[in-house]
């Protein structure tokens, strides 16, 4: 009975670090103070950080896209790559390639900017499938095959892609393989009129004084050991029942027929996973111990839509994903 005891106390989650929590505040703070109107794509970026999984960003050209991972990249003391995609892109310009040196008579691997802790691919939809298929297994085995053998890549490691939603010429649309690993798919939209106002205050003090320093970096100890202590956020088990329920929805005529009907493809488990997941991530960066319910429907669309697949013709109706996101959680209400 007391061998029992000892086991069941020393496989109980320990606290998380208020030091370390303050910390993760303060960078998310000074994300902010750079990035106007940005908050949310800064909490988005940060749940993937400490979810340890990837972000896709989509918005027009000019929506400070790129300025948000650079800034988050200042704000951790880990390497930082950032990928131009183009449509003439080669599988080996990510990767990497293996080389024959004649003077020391033998083959040698020169990693690709994959193998950075942070990777900003830029465009990500200009990129050719050859190369998307190498991405995926990136981001996915957290690997990267080159010839016959494997190379790991770094601990913390993170994708952040962005695409533009207005351009198509050049363009190859990601594949659902590829878009299912992707943790939260964002929608920045155009500022308002005041925060556009702001902006310009922004980059004028920034001309004449230079870009503000991050007052902070994060190491990579840092970010495993906030990862660990997100992930041991507790979600009680009507909380996972209800993450549970809304993903099933997408699968039933029972629920909520009107979504289903404009579904080829529901979600699948692996959405639920995110979810959950972002939802523990979140409620750690709101200074929680525990998911919430509202923590679910802030993030439901950012990380259901881009994993639930339309009908022809809901698709040709004008609907999206997006759309019917609300109409689930109107259907499936917390317990």
């Amino acid at each position: 009975m007391t061998a029992h005891r000892l086991e069941t106390s020393a496989a109980a989650p320990s606290a998380p670090d208020p030091v370390l929590r303050d910390r993760v505040s303060e960078l998310r703070r000074a994300l902010e103070d750079g990035l106007i109107g940005a908050g949310a794509l800064v909490e988005r970026l940060l749940i993937g950080l400490l979810a340890g999984g990837h972000v896709l960003v989509e918005g027009a050209p000019g929506l400070a896209k790129t300025r948000a991972v650079k800034r988050l990249s200042a704000g951790l003391d880990a390497s930082f790559a950032r990928i131009q995609c183009t449509p003439d892109l080669m599988p080996a310009d990510l990767t990497g390639a293996t080389v024959w040196r004649p003077d020391q008579g033998r083959f040698e691997f020169l990693a690709g900017p994959l193998f950075h802790s942070l990777v900003l691919v830029d465009e990500i939809n200009r990129a050719p499938p050859k190369v998307q298929s190498a991405l995926l297994e990136a981001m996915a085995e957290r690997q990267v095959t080159a010839g016959a053998a494997t190379h790991a890549l770094p601990d913390p490691f993170m994708v952040v892609a962005t695409q533009n939603p207005i351009e198509h010429e050049g363009t190859f649309p990601l594949p659902e393989a590829q878009l299912d690993r992707f943790l939260l798919h964002v929608i920045v939209g155009l500022p308002d009129a005041a925060s556009e106002r702001l902006i310009l205050d922004l980059v004028e003090r920034e001309t004449l004084a230079g870009e503000q320093a991050m007052p902070l970096r994060l190491t990579a100890d840092e970010v495993r050991r906030a990862r660990r202590d997100a992930a041991a956020t507790h979600l009680s088990p009507a909380l996972k029942d209800y993450i549970v329920r809304i993903v099933a929805a997408t699968r039933s005529m029972e629920v909520a027929p009107e979504a289903r009907r404009a579904i080829e493809h529901p979600v699948s488990p692996r959405g639920t996973l995110a979810l959950a997941a972002a939802v523990k991530a979140r409620a750690y960066l709101k200074g929680r111990d525990h998911g919430t319910p509202d923590d679910v429907a802030e993030l439901a669309a950012d990380a259901l839509a881009h994993r639930l697949v339309l009908t022809w013709r809901a698709a040709a109706d004008g609907r999206t994903a997006r759309d019917l996101v609300p109409v689930l959680l109107d259907a499936v209400r917390p317990l």
